[in-house]
């Protein structure tokens, strides 16, 4: 079984304004709230490709409730309850531009984490932990590497998706597969991607740092895949227009690894899917309905370059 871990859940609240003024009331319409975290996201897509998976992570207050319940129409939830409210997330689509307001999120405090910590030591179903998304609050970064070290235990595989620097220490700890984008290559790791070449450098050096495999995704610029021995580049695929960035990452990783996790010589496919995911996201409310992926799927091109 493939289990998601989220330590720091929310609501996302993608609403819509014409205007944005200090001056006047700024009304808004289309507001969409949907259950959310990097990890339950990453469930979410998988489900809708077929693949089953659990999601794990704390919840509390109204807001977790309905995060839970929300949730487990579509894939089990193992919730962990803790005191305070799960965080609600702004995204306000204007004329000018996507505004996007995360909240810090509720304290998770050491009983909690122990919990979870025991949970994941009973799961002997796990064959994959996929762990996504920020810290909440009073949780140091060490708690991924007890969290690391128990999958490693039981003899299943690990993937990362985290912004944190912690990053730099977990990777030599072999994760079946890391997803940076290039934000976060610059800030984590100092690797600047301006061209081919310094893309292709740069995974060699994740690999040797310990990656087993890089999803690297670029935004507008597309993503490369590399398994250690080849290097692949997939363009984003061609969309009309963008309504929010939202969840369009853990779609993008998430239906990769429904095609990958079966089949590691799947890159193409795999890579082709996730551009035209992650393009279908960002001009939905949220995940959307997939409507768009085979069409967008037809102007995604994947090139081997290394």
């Amino acid at each position: 079984m493939i289990y998601t871990l989220t330590t720091n859940p929310a609501i996302d609240m993608n609403i819509t304004s014409d205007t944005l003024s200090h001056d006047h009331i700024n009304r808004t319409r289309d507001a969409v709230y949907t259950p959310n975290g990097k990890g339950l996201n990453v469930s979410f897509t998988l489900k809708h490709y077929g693949v089953d998976s659990t999601i794990l992570g704390f919840f509390g207050g109204f807001s977790g409730e309905f995060i839970v319940r929300e949730a487990g129409r579509i894939c089990p939830v193992k919730p962990i309850e803790i005191d305070g409210i799960t965080r609600i997330n702004v995204f306000l689509s204007t004329p000018e531009g996507e505004f996007v307001m995360p909240n810090a999120g509720a304290p998770v405090p050491r009983t909690k984490q122990e919990e979870l910590l025991e949970l994941l030591r009973g799961l002997d179903d796990m064959s994959c932990l996929i762990v996504s998304g920020s810290l909440s609050p009073e949780m140091d970064p060490s708690f991924y590497d007890e969290v690391i070290d128990i999958v490693r235990e039981k003899g299943a595989e690990f993937v990362l998706d985290i912004s944190h620097a912690h990053l730099r220490e977990l990777i030599e700890k072999k994760p079946l597969l890391i997803k940076p984008n290039d934000d976060e290559l610059a800030d984590i790791f100092g690797e600047a991607i301006e061209s081919r070449a310094d893309a292709v450098a740069a995974l060699g050096r994740l690999h040797e740092r310990g990656a087993q495999n890089v999803l690297l995704t670029l935004g507008g610029n597309g993503a490369y895949f590399s398994n250690g021995e080849h290097v692949w580049h997939a363009n984003a695929a061609e969309k009309d227009s963008i309504l929010s960035t939202a969840c369009a990452g853990d779609a993008t990783l998430a239906s990769f690894l429904s095609l990958w996790l079966a089949d590691r010589g799947a890159v193409e496919p795999a890579l082709t899917r996730a551009m035209a995911t992650g393009a279908n996201v960002t001009m939905c409310a949220g995940l959307g309905d997939f409507a768009r992926v085979d069409e967008l799927a037809k102007t995604v091109h994947v090139k081997q370059v290394a």
